[in-house]
């Protein structure tokens, strides 16, 4: 069950509504996710960028309903503005977001729950001819994430980094919202066929389909990044189709990314003679009661 016991009072974003109408016109909301690496010995500066693509899966604790998931599901009893997107811990950007935190976490430590990470997100909407960019650290949410015995510190840095910002829409239900459930409930999101299918629409596009269809079974691909030489076990070949929600291989390499905002910019270039920019600055300042509460600064800047 769920152990967040501290939530911030934010009111909702006033960019995430326009930000979600301007996803829906995607037919797949892919977007370029950067994070830093340690650059080589005896390079001039010290971090260089990495960057890919991915596929948004929706704001966290906000799994899109979708009739082809067959995994257990929270309530929606938090809502928040906290993209999420799925991995594998093979990935480096897995490790990248670890490293890159204040813990400046380890191989090792990347293999559980944690992070902190900076990251940048940008969306590019043809459709209204207009930039999205998210800055703001990335929290990595593993199989560790609920359990017996301990808590590991990722652990807790991710429930009380990402907790804080998990706005509670459904008063008494907090007790019986589960991080594990969550996890899995986007691990079916991301099953063979028409499950893997995340759209906004009922109707899914061919690219879409082309994109998720079979995507849970690249949890069981070999070593992402390892030479074709080294022929990999009968575990780990390409063109696995996975219908066990609780397959020990595909869910051990199984990651939800949680990119938790910090500055948000829209770059509106719909018309090039009233192009507008607008930055969005997530503070938190101090409550009437001395408690902790968060708010959106918006500030309209030169496109």
């Amino acid at each position: 069950m769920s152990t967040t016991t501290h939530h911030l009072t934010t009111p909702p974003a006033p960019w995430k509504s326009t930000f979600l109408s301007h996803l829906s016109k995607l037919d797949s909301p892919e977007f370029v996710l950067s994070t830093v690496t340690p650059a080589p010995k005896g390079s001039t500066v010290p971090y260089l960028p990495r960057l890919r693509y991915c596929i948004y899966r929706g704001m966290w604790a906000e799994l899109p309903e979708n009739k082809h998931n067959d995994a257990p599901m929270n309530e929606r009893v938090y809502e928040s503005e906290m993209p999420t997107f799925t991995s594998d811990v093979r990935m480096h950007k897995i490790l990248e977001i670890f490293a890159s935190g204040a813990g400046h976490g380890n191989e090792s430590q990347s293999q559980g729950s944690g992070g902190g990470g900076p990251v940048e997100a940008v969306w590019w909407i043809k459709e209204v001819s207009t930039q999205w960019r998210i800055k703001g650290a990335a929290f990595v949410v593993g199989t560790d994430i609920e359990g017996d015995g301990d808590e590991s510190s990722g652990v807790r840095t991710v429930k009380s980094e990402v907790g804080a910002r998990m706005r509670v829409v459904k008063e008494g239900g907090e007790k019986s919202w589960s991080w594990e459930t969550e996890l899995t409930g986007h691990f079916g999101n991301c099953s063979p066929g028409m499950r893997g299918e995340i759209n906004f629409d009922p109707d899914v596009s061919p690219r879409r389909r082309c994109i998720d269809k079979g995507i849970l079974g690249s949890w069981k691909n070999p070593p992402p990044g390892t030479p074709v030489e080294k022929e990999p076990d009968q575990d780990h070949q390409l063109g696995q189709k996975v219908t066990d929600l609780n397959d020990p291989i595909a869910r051990a390499n199984f990651r939800v990314v949680i990119i938790k905002p910090e500055e948000v910019e829209q770059l509106d270039l719909s018309d090039p003679a009233k192009a507008r920019r607008f930055k969005y600055t997530f503070v938190s300042k101090s409550g009437p009661k001395n408690e902790t509460v968060g708010e959106w600064e918006t500030e309209e800047l030169w496109p």
